[in-house]
């Protein structure tokens, strides 16, 4: 059997992806690939784009949305970590969230790699990002 080679893309449920696209192209540097809209079911994806790293964030929309806010201690997703090359990267990218006016947890170390540090922040509804640098060795 084949080995997985990498993860392709990463679905997230928004409660509102005209807001939530244009969030994740500004602040992460996304570029909306391809957008679906069904008007019997009311669902809404969009396929968001590294430039140049090959991953995709989908945003998923569904019209009967009556949820709560965002909480990782329930069961499904807890946080999505995106990573860096170096410490110094996420000194820029500390830099760019706190320019567009982020709410953030500054770059410290994380307690799940020693020698990885990490800065917390979160998208539009709530759901936990992180942008990571592993050990520089």
């Amino acid at each position: 059997m084949s080995k997985l080679m990498s993860v392709h893309h990463l679905a997230l449920t928004v409660t509102d992806v005209d807001r939530s696209v244009p969030w994740y192209a500004r602040v992460l540097e996304l570029e909306e690939f391809t957008r679906r809209e069904d008007p019997e079911t009311g669902l809404r994806k969009v396929v968001l784009r590294s430039p140049s790293e090959g991953f995709a964030v989908v945003l998923v929309e569904h019209q009967d949305t009556e949820r709560p806010r965002f909480d990782e201690r329930r069961t499904g997703l807890d946080h999505v970590a995106f990573k860096v090359s170096s410490r110094s990267e996420l000194a820029e990218w500390e830099a760019r969230l706190s320019e567009y006016g982020v709410v953030y947890t500054p770059s410290k170390g994380s307690r799940t790699l020693e020698g990885s540090s990490v800065i917390v922040f979160r998208d539009p509804d709530g759901i936990q990002l992180e942008i990571w640098a592993d050990p520089e060795v």
